[in-house]
């Protein structure tokens, strides 16, 4: 039994790991929401998230393989045990105070709600402590047979290699909305015809009775009582909230809006266009200006094309038109910066990092 618990964490704790090793960038994006003002409010960290996060994916990756070959397994358990309580407050904390909506645990792969992730944490942190109780009277087995050793030397070696590539390129396996293939005009419609449905929840206390009821917008408009003159029943402001009544198609290509300089939406011009290529950078500042420089020369180059910048702010491109973007949507589109990304006729046909784009002619010439 307690082999196959141990298997099962393992298991947890190897695929949390690698997936987030698939694309460990992103799950940088994930680190800067909880440093910044509105969550944890530790700025100074933000700078900081990719190197957290290679560590944070490392150690979690071998501590699975540690325990799935048997290694150290006392201090292989109780280091899981702290990275659980360690990551069960940050989920806690984010689904008490709604802070943040999708905590990351396995990147783009499965989407967990903080509660679920929450949860998830204090299930594997009670399984964890049953499985140390269990080899708590047992020496550790130091010396691993010659095979498990090269097994977990050899997958070790492998989830690195995942994790390098895809800070060299684009991620090994793309979970994103944006995979090569994706049609964005279609994935539009679908948002557009099933469409997810919110309401506003009042939650309303009587001056008389000192009753308090919860009612929705609909309800409340209907009634009279509730709103009229002299009403005794009182809109509580700081329990009013919004509820998601049905869950229509989600995707990030909701977030796909781009404008020009006056803020006219230029989406629509951008997807229609039989061929379009996009450079994106969500911080121009800490983009390499030299590389951005060089992107920005080549595509202006380019012809029968329809070439456009994007950026958060402003005058960041000078040879080719700019489209604006925030920061945090383009994030779910580029995991490099600058980055590139080729339409034909809103259908994404590739994408690649700048610093890649500007050294080959790629699909992008073709």
């Amino acid at each position: 039994m307690n082999t196959v618990l141990r298997f099962f964490l393992a298991t947890v704790f190897i695929v949390s790991g690698l997936v987030k090793a698939v694309d460990v960038v992103g799950f940088s994006f994930k680190l800067e929401e909880y440093f910044s003002p509105s969550v944890f409010n530790l700025p100074f960290l933000e700078n900081y998230s990719l190197p957290l996060s290679v560590f944070v994916v490392l150690t979690e990756t071998f501590l699975g393989l540690m325990l799935l070959f048997g290694r150290n397994i006392h201090f292989t358990l109780k280091a899981l045990i702290v990275l659980c309580i360690f990551f069960g407050f940050l989920t806690f904390y984010s689904a008490y105070y709604d802070k943040v909506t999708d905590c990351g645990c396995f990147g783009d792969a499965i989407k967990l709600t903080p509660w679920q992730s929450f949860y998830k944490n204090v299930i594997l942190l009670l399984f964890l402590i049953i499985l140390h109780k269990a080899y708590n009277e047992k020496k550790d087995n130091k010396e691993s047979k010659g095979l498990s050793r090269f097994l977990f030397y050899l997958m070790s070696f492998a989830s690195i290699v995942i994790m390098l590539y895809g800070l060299i390129t684009e991620p090994i396996i793309d979970f994103r909305d944006y995979k090569i293939g994706t049609d964005l005009v279609k994935e539009k419609q679908k948002l557009s015809e099933n469409p997810s449905r919110y309401k506003v929840f009042y939650t309303l206390k009587n001056s008389e009775t000192k009753k308090e009821i919860t009612i929705d917008q609909d309800e409340y408009i209907k009634k009279e009582v509730y709103w009229k003159e002299n009403s005794p029943w009182k809109i509580l402001d700081d329990k009013t909230e919004v509820r998601l009544t049905k869950k229509g198609h989600t995707s990030e290509i909701s977030k796909f809006i781009i404008e020009d300089k006056e803020g006219q939406n230029i989406t629509l011009e951008v997807l229609s266009a039989p061929r379009a290529v996009l450079v994106f950078t969500y911080n121009p500042k800490s983009a390499d200006k030299k590389i951005l420089l060089a992107t920005e020369k080549k595509l202006a180059t380019l012809k029968n094309t329809y070439v456009l910048g994007v950026a958060p702010f402003p005058n960041t491109f000078r040879k080719i038109k700019q489209g604006n973007m925030d920061a945090t949507s383009i994030k779910t589109i580029a995991r490099s910066n600058p980055f590139i990304l080729v339409l034909k006729k809103g259908k994404i046909m590739d994408k690649q990092p700048g610093k890649i784009y500007i050294n080959t002619e790629k699909r992008t010439s073709k």
